[in-house]
């Protein structure tokens, strides 16, 4: 009997290490991720600010030619501002900004923003054995919207609060375009699933506040700005596994 079965659990054992689970085929899949990404500013934009950071979310689908259609939102924030008289205004002989109680008050400036974008793009696999990896590159348009935060915690300085903030905010806004060449990583089941590459933003935008309170006799230009943010993205994918599964056969 066992002269028999030794035969059987031989070949079984070959096959297992043998038979691996293949991700030849390009297959249709949802894609959804969250992701990190530095931002170095350039154009105008760099005279207002310094380093940014960006964190997402992006949803989309992968087709199975592998066109991709993909859609992001961005929130963007930093400590670099690069208006150092932005408050000089409000400071007293000391140099401190106080509070409604007379005190002097702990003030922050900060950058925050959004930036939301549509983009078509492909997936261009360099293996055969697995034809849902490969470079991935994505354009598309969107809005950006960036402005200067004033934080105050809990004290309450009165020149510096609610509709006040908006003389100093420096909203802009308007439409922009962006660009991602990198590499996704997607084998058909397993946790790893993520993409990384380097990216850009242009956002064609224009100051939406018609006075600045720290420039008061300096017209506020209406001119289109060119805000650009480069940087590198890293991603992971949120995993959707398929229930088909495809072998092939190494020898």
């Amino acid at each position: 009997m066992w002269k028999r079965t030794l035969p059987i659990l031989f070949m079984v054992h070959f096959a297992n290490g043998q038979v691996t689970l293949a991700d030849t085929a390009a297959e249709a899949r949802v894609l959804v991720s969250i992701h990190y990404a530095t931002g170095w500013t350039g154009g105008d934009m760099v005279n207002r600010y310094g380093y940014l950071n960006l964190v997402g979310f992006s949803g989309g689908y992968k087709f199975r030619n592998n066109w991709l259609l993909l859609g992001d939102a961005n929130f963007m924030f930093g400590s670099q501002v690069k208006i150092p008289a932005l408050l000089d205004g409000l400071k007293d002989s000391f140099g401190n900004i106080t509070d409604v109680n007379g005190d002097p008050a702990t003030v922050s400036v900060l950058a925050r923003g959004v930036s939301v974008n549509a983009q078509i793009g492909k997936l261009i696999p360099w293996s055969k054995r697995n034809q849902n990896s490969g470079i991935m590159v994505h354009f598309g348009a969107g809005y950006l919207n960036h402005r200067i935060r004033i934080e105050t915690q809990t004290q309450v300085v009165p020149l510096i609060e609610l509709d006040y903030k908006k003389g100093y905010d420096r909203l802009t806004t308007g439409i922009s375009a962006t660009q991602f060449l990198g590499y996704a990583y997607m084998p058909r089941n397993g946790f790893y699933n993520f993409y990384g590459g380097i990216y850009a933003i242009e956002g064609f935008t224009k100051n939406r506040r018609t006075i600045f309170f720290d420039e008061p006799s300096v017209p506020v230009s209406t001119k289109t700005r060119l805000d650009v943010i480069v940087g590198l993205k890293i991603g992971w994918y949120i995993p959707f596994y398929s229930t088909k599964k495809d072998y092939y056969i190494e020898y």
